[in-house]
């Protein structure tokens, strides 16, 4: 999952080199956390948070044909 959180971001953004993405938990819960440079911030959630809900979606649509759960945090 976080390969692909990676690939969305650096696909929307000015600095891909800025992109980092953490993974913490175990098991069937796990949390990415996507931090891009504050000038990319816009672009990452788009406008009313619209890119951000598609990001996360398509992670949830992943996850659960791996019988998991992932949540994705973005970070400024």
């Amino acid at each position: 999952m976080r390969e692909l959180v990676e690939v969305i971001a650096k696909a929307l953004v000015d600095n891909p080199d800025e992109v980092k993405v953490v993974e913490k938990g175990e098991g069937k819960n796990t949390r990415l956390e996507l931090t891009v440079a504050p000038s990319d911030m816009g672009k990452v959630i788009g406008k009313q948070g619209r890119i951000a809900k598609a990001i996360r979606n398509v992670v949830k649509a992943a996850s659960t044909k791996e019988n998991r759960r992932v949540d994705v945090d973005i970070n400024g």
